[in-house]
């Protein structure tokens, strides 16, 4: 599932375009705009969606990311990950089992976008001493 608020729009829809190229099946959650919403609806709505089964795993967009995984993170079975760099999605898939990949529109380019895209959605959980630790956030 993809979500973001308007400062996201634009980055979530180049996301999109790029997984959708590589034969993603996506449901997009909004905003469908530049007009100005509030962020915590949409990553509300990854939760519902990551927890009703809609989605296996997600990725939100705000300005700064903060907020938008604030708000997905207050439903108990999201572990959304605010990522700057492919190496950071990649240890929270890796040490977090992280569901959700957030971004910040403001903070991040297109190519670091994807960089982060990729290695969310390449890379498995290692399970382990992991495991543990992700159960006591659940």
């Amino acid at each position: 599932a993809l979500a973001s608020d308007h400062a996201g729009y634009a980055l979530k829809e180049d996301i999109k375009s790029y997984l959708t190229d590589k034969g993603f099946s996506l449901l997009d959650l909004g905003t469908n705009s530049l007009d100005s919403v509030d962020y915590p609806d949409f990553g509300i709505a990854m939760g519902e969606a990551i927890e009703s089964g809609k989605a296996e795993m997600g990725v939100l967009v705000c300005g700064s990311g903060i907020g938008i995984s604030i708000a997905a993170n207050r439903n108990p079975v999201v572990r959304a990950a605010l990522c700057q760099s492919g190496l950071a999605a990649k240890l929270s898939r890796q040490h977090n089992d992280a569901n959700v990949l957030a971004l910040g529109a403001r903070l991040i380019g297109v190519e670091t976008a994807f960089d982060c895209v990729d290695a969310f959605f390449t890379t498995e959980f290692e399970g382990g001493r992991h495991a543990r630790r992700v159960q006591k956030m659940s």
